[in-house]
């Protein structure tokens, strides 16, 4: 062994031996949390009941840690918001940072014990995201004494030592494989990125792949699910979620077999695993284009899809398409719940998917079939843009009811006051108003959930003793409007586009190397929002009866909003309602922790719903939040918080441990 590698696994070692001494001090149960999920179910469920809704309001910051990541000029490089999730283990926590480092962290203390960094950002700012490079997480892995943390970062899987830090010598090619081989269509590295964390089942590791929103062209990159050998780096399978022959299924549902020119369909956000049936939950987003589909006509499969695949082969065991023909950026981003429920007195073992747009489909998870009735309605299919063809049904779940509102009238204009009331209806009369699945328009559609959602990547917890689904939801309206384009992209060329004044999401726009993005509209709101607030909530909502518990406000808002001109002097909501795409986890303590958006992490009583509790952070939240038990009987709760160089991991703890 060389003498530098010596050294630094004796200090590793040492550093870890440390860290069992610390947590072995007291007599306590340690409650890990060994997936970003908690479980590969992704529950969010913690057993852990130090903290209570007795002593919630007694938390305080334990301990803090600061990536200390900086824009880099000669790379061109910024790094994004702080999203990660740690994972614990045997007393580590284990992360990654927004440029994709992999950092080893003393639970107890905070206390660094050895980072990892793939240099992702040497290969610069195109396709990283508009806002920056981010990153949601990593998983581990053990056979015997050996232990790796995966980490996916941009088009690489990297395997490293989980003591030492050191990359494994005999994965793949000196540690790392190459993602985007063996697509069936050249896929650069600046069309091909991970954001999520990979899935650990047996002897492979599993990731799926995010194409940027802006790649609006024939053949860009398809969507895949790739799983690889943990020891070796080989490729053992992979899934398209968009058919590469006429002969596969879901072929028929491309016209003019489309589906050889068209890509997306990603998989970038979380996928779940029942590794006692070897089952994996994928959930996919839009294809390309996200808001025109006139070169992609038909329902897509399996765009928009909770799909069920064999984990070991990668063969594909039913899906359900929850979006036909997407033309409002639903994806499915939310990582699916695996539950056990009682429904009329039967045992359903079922999977359960949130979504943008405001719905929880619950299927039996091994069958596919629908816990309870999903029926095809018939929805609006006017449309003012050339070539489009919206799709004539859609699904519409019986039960639960919708947990997010959805659709836009003038009913809805926002009411603080008379002259807000006034200017909003008046700029809402401008745009096409509409049930949910109005399409998109020449005007501008008013799409209520937003692209952003409903629940986005941040997905819901899941209580299993007493079967509460617990959602956080954004509720404000967005513009979707789609326009002739320029021709000033390399990377868009379909008729229409969404770089629009009015159009959605348009911040794809501004990722590096693409023209920019067309200047938006003033309103004479500002920031103010065209509907009423609240604009989030927490939702529980019950899985055995396939009702909503609670409805709970969520969030202060932007103190853009609450300091703007219009309102000076006005009293506002205490929770006017804030923005963002995290989700919650619970605790057996009865306890639901929740950031996003705010500087703050809050607790809610899982029964009532009532606040219990926020705690100032450093940093607006952006993260999910996790906890843990030591054998201290230390019990901590951790989440990220802030962007860029303003970014801190932030651990709370009851006074005195």
């Amino acid at each position: 062994m060389p003498r530098t590698r010596f050294v630094k696994t004796l200090v590793a070692t040492a550093a870890l031996a440390l860290v069992a001494l610390a947590c072995g001090q007291g007599t306590g149960t340690t409650t890990g949390w060994p997936f970003v999920g908690s479980d590969q179910a992704h529950t969010k469920y913690s057993t852990a009941e130090e903290i209570t809704a007795a002593n919630v309001g007694e938390l305080e910051i334990a301990w803090k840690w600061a990536p200390n990541e900086t824009p880099l000029e000669e790379f061109d490089t910024q790094p994004g918001p702080f999203q990660a999730t740690p994972i614990m283990v045997d007393g580590v926590l284990y992360l990654s940072t927004m440029y994709t480092r992999v950092v080893a962290l003393n639970a107890e203390t905070g206390a660094e014990i050895w980072t990892f960094d793939p240099k992702a950002y040497e290969g610069g700012p195109v396709g990283a995201g508009p806002t920056g490079f981010k990153h949601r997480g990593v998983a581990y892995w053990s056979e015997g004494d050996d232990a790796r943390i995966f980490l996916n970062s941009r088009d690489r899987l990297f395997a490293i030592d989980a003591a030492t830090s050191e990359l494994d010598a005999d994965f793949g090619e000196s540690g790392s494989v190459l993602l985007t081989e063996g697509h069936g269509r050249p896929v650069s590295r600046f069309e091909f990125d991970q954001t999520s964390p990979p899935v650990v089942f047996q002897d492979l590791v599993i990731v799926g792949s995010r194409i940027p929103d802006g790649v609006q062209r024939e053949f860009d990159p398809p969507g895949t699910v790739q799983a690889f050998d943990t020891r070796t780096g080989e490729r053992r399978w992979v899934f398209f979620t968009v058919p590469q022959s006429g002969d596969e299924v879901g072929a028929n549902t491309w016209e003019d077999e489309s589906w050889r020119i068209t890509g997306h369909a990603n998989v970038w956000g979380l996928m779940s695993l029942d590794a006692e049936r070897g089952l994996l939950y994928v959930p996919t987003s839009t294809p390309s284009s996200d808001y025109w589909g006139g070169r992609r006509k038909g329902a897509n499969l399996f765009a928009e899809s909770l799909v069920s695949l064999d984990a070991r082969t990668g063969e594909r065991r039913w899906h359900f398409q929850t979006v036909h023909h997407g033309l409002w950026d639903y994806d499915l981003s939310a990582a699916p719940n695996l539950v056990t429920i009682k429904v009329d007195g039967q045992e359903v073992d079922a999977v359960a998917q949130v979504s943008k747009h405001g719905f929880t489909f619950v299927f039996d998870r091994v069958t596919g079939e629908p816990v309870w009735p999903i029926t095809e309605r018939s929805v609006d299919t006017v449309t003012d843009v050339p070539g489009e063809e919206p799709y004539p049904t859609q699904p519409f779940p019986t039960k639960p009811p919708p947990f997010a509102r959805q659709g836009v009238s003038l009913e809805d204009a926002n009411d603080l006051t008379p002259e807000i009331h006034a200017l909003a209806t008046a700029e809402m009369e401008r745009f096409r108003l509409g049930p949910l699945f109005t399409p998109p328009s020449l005007q501008g559609t008013l799409q209520r959930p937003g692209a952003s959602g409903g629940a986005n990547w941040g997905g819901a917890a899941f209580d299993p003793e007493t079967g509460i689904l617990y959602v956080r939801t954004s509720e404000e309206a967005d513009t979707n409007q789609v326009c002739q384009n320029l021709g000033d992209d390399p990377r868009v060329d379909v008729e229409y586009s969404n770089n629009c004044p009015y159009g959605a999401t348009r911040v794809m726009f501004r990722e590096a190397g693409g023209p920019g993005t067309v200047d938006p509209l003033e309103s004479e709101l500002g920031p103010i929002p065209l509907t009423k607030p609240p604009y989030a909530h927490l939702v529980a909502i019950d899985l055995n009866a396939g009702e909503i518990v609670w409805k709970a406000p969520f969030g202060q808002g932007s103190d853009e909003i609450r300091t703007h001109p219009l309102l000076r002097g006005v009293d506002l909501p205490e929770r006017l309602g804030t923005l963002g795409n995290s989700g919650p986890l619970v605790t057996k303590g009865g306890l639901v922790f929740l950031g996003g958006g705010d500087p703050y992490l809050y607790a809610f009583d899982s029964v009532t719903g009532a606040e219990l509790w926020r705690g100032a952070t450093p940093f607006p939240t952006n993260a999910n939040p996790m906890t843990y038990q030591t054998q201290s009987g230390q019990q901590l709760v951790v989440i990220a918080t802030g962007r860029g160089t303003d970014a801190a991991l932030v651990a709370f703890e009851l006074p005195g441990r």
